[in-house]
């Protein structure tokens, strides 16, 4: 602790009182328990602890102010984790700008100093990429993360979605690690296409090899989105908020395990809701006998039905289905298994009436991610395949497609409404 009303270099816009680190924890949802945390600064004013947010965001105190201010919090952070044994992972936050001009300038890195004055393994730091405009060289800014990356830190970007995270960057830094910005996970709650954006962000981290953070996870709501869409860890004020002292390493251990049984629940409801409704489908489409509507004269080498179908006798024989089908199928159509589409787009307008759009004959669908894995359906029987949940290109809508073969040749794809959206 630094009592910065004592100190000489106490300057015009610095924090008054005493200066704390503050540590918010983070949790990993395979283990359930706290792996690291997240040094915050505070100050204590007369009894009263403040945050020093408002000090860190004021353009009128000068950088220099801010770097001094900081460099206390960091070396009082690092000194308490040094004295454990065992110390979690310290998340510290740098702004770009700061690590690239004190380097440029000195050639140093000052929290690798501050590691080896107190003796602390570098490999219990993760350095966490602030978002803000940042204006310098991003090929020599890398280099300098790759000096504390050399050393064992890890490396975090901050608040995805938002200034200095754009995708080029994430690119070039290559970090073990992504945080969610609070804000999109908020919204997602509310608008189906910041869902998109979220698991997209899930996607990213599998395919860079980094792990997912999702941090102000404040209700059990938060932390049932933070798990759908794939974090590995989690902080928020639903577990706690930045404290002087840490907290004991299985502390939200029952939290952490209540929720994931939930998920676990959920995800198994889910499969056994899509292979009923799978089942169905396949006994509806075998009561109407389309395959008879489609069906040509046996291959005279191999006995084998073979289907010759144009796009006319492809939606005859698919309108004959759709008064049997179930209310949430919104659309069908019908594709060689080569994934060239034979008939039109049939779509449910509302109750029982269909539309047609013929401007989807001839379309090729092998390139979507769920045609391919459709194509190895067993001889043996007539199963339905569902892809897993996605936004339809036109409506948005979050949907699935069940594919069913009808013989070997043709595909019959129904693309159904997920009542459930984004709380699968």
């Amino acid at each position: 602790m630094v009592n910065l009303s004592d100190s000489k270099s106490n300057t015009q816009g610095t924090p008054k009182g005493k200066l704390l680190a503050y540590y918010q924890p983070i949790i990993a949802l395979e283990t359930r328990s706290i792996v690291g945390y997240e040094a915050l600064g505070r100050q204590f004013v007369d009894g009263n602890v403040r945050s020093l947010g408002p000090f860190f965001s004021d353009s009128s105190i000068s950088v220099e102010e801010h770097v001094r201010i900081d460099r206390l919090l960091r070396e009082q952070a690092i000194n308490k984790m040094s004295k454990l044994p065992d110390p979690p992972t310290l998340f510290i936050n740098l702004k770009p700008s700061w690590i690239y001009q004190h380097y440029k300038s000195t050639g140093e890195l000052h929290t690798l100093q501050l590691l080896d004055k107190h003796g602390m393994d570098p490999s219990k730091i993760c350095i966490e990429i602030t978002e803000e405009e940042f204006n310098g060289s991003m090929s020599e800014l890398n280099e300098i993360i790759n000096l504390y990356r050399a050393q064992g830190c890890r490396i975090a970007i901050d608040d995805i979605g938002t200034g200095f995270s754009n995708f080029d960057r994430i690119a070039q830094i290559q970090p073990n690690l992504l945080k969610i910005d609070i804000h999109l996970m908020k919204k997602s709650a509310h608008h189906s296409g910041y869902l998109g954006v979220l698991r997209s962000f899930s996607t990213l981290a599998e395919q860079i090899g980094a792990s997912l953070l999702v941090e102000g996870v404040e209700t059990s709501q938060d932390l049932k989105r933070a798990i759908q869409i794939g974090a590995r860890y989690v902080q928020g004020y639903l577990f706690a908020p930045a404290e002087p002292e840490l907290r004991l390493k299985d502390a939200f251990t029952p939290l952490i395990e209540a929720e994931l049984d939930e998920h676990r629940r959920n995800l198994r409801a889910t499969k056994q809701h899509w292979e009923e409704l799978g089942k169905r489908l396949v006994d509806t489409i075998q009561a109407s006998e389309i395959g008879n509507l489609l069906e040509a004269a046996p291959d005279s080498e191999t006995e084998e039905t073979v289907f010759d179908v144009d796009s006319e006798q492809a939606d005859h024989a698919i309108g004959q289905l759709l008064p049997t089908l179930n209310e949430s199928c919104m659309r069908v159509y019908l594709c060689r298994n080569d994934g060239i589409q034979l008939s039109a787009n049939h779509i449910r307008d509302s109750g029982d009436t269909w539309r047609m759009e013929l401007e989807y004959r001839n379309a090729d669908w092998s390139w979507r991610p769920y045609f391919i894995p459709h194509l190895s359906h067993e001889n043996s029987r007539v199963e339905a395949k569902v892809s897993t949940l996605y936004a339809d290109l036109d409506t948005h809508a979050w949907i699935r497609t069940f594919s069913i073969p009808i013989g070997k040749e043709l595909i019959l794809l129904l693309d159904v409404a997920d009542s459930n959206e984004s709380n699968e």
